[in-house]
């Protein structure tokens, strides 16, 4: 299976829709940030791993707490996907803090504050 075919893009969005449900929904972990996100998952070929980008709104205290909350639940995570979705292997899930979100407001502030600058000038 290439890494870019049809059933692989469909695998990645049922992974990554359930993922957040669960999250959202199932997890009561206090360490976990109700404001978690899932925004990408890709799974491998083989079935066998999974990376997931999640976005935390909070401070850097907020995005650790939450990392170690769901690295502690891969097991009950992994359960959950397992019972939702029918897959030849259940994958492991590794979790990466996705950052695009975050830099796109600093870069937009960025901008406006150089408008800002520029038109006090003139």
């Amino acid at each position: 299976m290439r890494k870019n075919s049809m059933k692989n893009t469909r695998i990645n969005g049922e992974v990554q829709r359930v993922l957040a449900e669960v999250i959202r929904g199932e997890i009561k972990d206090p360490r976990i940030s109700p404001l978690t996100s899932v925004v990408a998952v890709e799974v491998a070929p083989d079935l066998k791993t999974a990376k997931a980008w999640i976005s935390v709104y909070g401070d850097e205290q907020v995005i650790a707490d939450t990392l170690e909350g769901l690295k502690s639940a891969e097991g009950y995570i992994k359960n959950q996907l397992a019972k939702k979705i029918n897959l030849r292997n259940t994958p492991e899930i590794r979790f990466i803090v996705d950052e695009s979100i975050a830099y796109g407001v600093r870069m937009s502030k960025l901008i406006d504050d150089v408008i800002s600058n520029d038109n006090r000038e003139a």
